[in-house]
């Protein structure tokens, strides 16, 4: 399987919990899946159809820490700004707010789109991940065959939900999946698990119908145990299972 692999570091960066509006703005500790959307799209220079666009990809950051923001709240005054024609004024103030921050990020991206590769080596806007002032730089955009592998180690990634019941690690979390700007931004969400620190698929629970299964690896990670790191490819619609299925554990 050929992908496309882009590695990208900034400098800080924070995604955004979308149900907190004032007094503390928590971070997602992984891009969610809206988020990679829109970076693929600043790339390309256009909404591009989701429709067959997967994506896996490995995140990581140094430190996090809460910095101190300000909105700016305006509202229109009854009063008159003297010596103009005016008959209203915009009344301001400032509430300040908590916001989490992750120092030096660096992403890992595959995307199962290999003729994008010029598209990234020249992006149509700046580089971004997160906020629109969190500016990132691309250090790296290839071409990279995955191979297919009964073993695989998982880490610093998002998984999907039902591979909780697999792992026992990581935790779950409800994250934006896509942004329909066709229809006015409506998002749509589902469930998925962080995983954080390093997990191998030899220590899986294994259920019957799911004996023989087989990962994506990518080659040039770094070898541990005598396995590479294992890619876990999402999709931004279409159907999503996020259900665990429970059977016999196997003997």
């Amino acid at each position: 399987m050929e992908v496309l692999k882009i590695v990208a570091e900034g400098l800080t960066t924070s995604f955004r919990y979308p149900h907190f509006m004032q007094g503390v703005h928590p971070t997602f500790e992984m891009p969610p899946p809206a988020t990679i959307y829109g970076h693929i799209c600043s790339a390309l220079g256009e909404w591009a159809p989701p429709e067959g666009i997967e994506f896996a990809y490995h995140f990581t950051y140094l430190a996090k820490f809460d910095d101190v923001e300000h909105i700016h709240v305006l509202t229109a005054s009854s009063g008159k700004l003297p010596g103009t024609k005016f008959a209203k004024v915009m009344e301001g103030s400032v509430n300040p707010f908590k916001r989490a921050v992750l120092f030096q990020p660096r992403l890992i991206l595959y995307v199962n789109k290999p003729e994008w590769e010029e598209a990234f080596l020249s992006p149509r806007y700046p580089v971004v991940l997160g906020r629109s002032q969190d500016l990132f730089t691309y250090t790296s955009v290839t071409r990279t065959k995955l191979v297919s592998s009964a073993n695989a180690y998982f880490e610093h990634t998002l998984a999907p939900y039902r591979m909780a019941i697999k792992t026992g690690r990581g935790y779950a979390v409800l994250m934006p999946r896509f942004l329909d700007y066709a229809r006015e931004r409506i998002p749509s969400f589902a469930r998925y698990v962080v995983l954080g620190r390093r997990v191998y698929s030899e220590d899986f629970i294994k259920y019957q119908e799911q004996t023989g299964e087989e990962y994506w690896i990518d080659p040039e990670s770094p070898e541990d145990k005598g396995v590479h790191l294992g890619l876990l490819f999402h999709t931004f619609v279409g159907d999503y299972n996020d259900q665990p299925v429970m059977a016999g554990l196997v003997g």
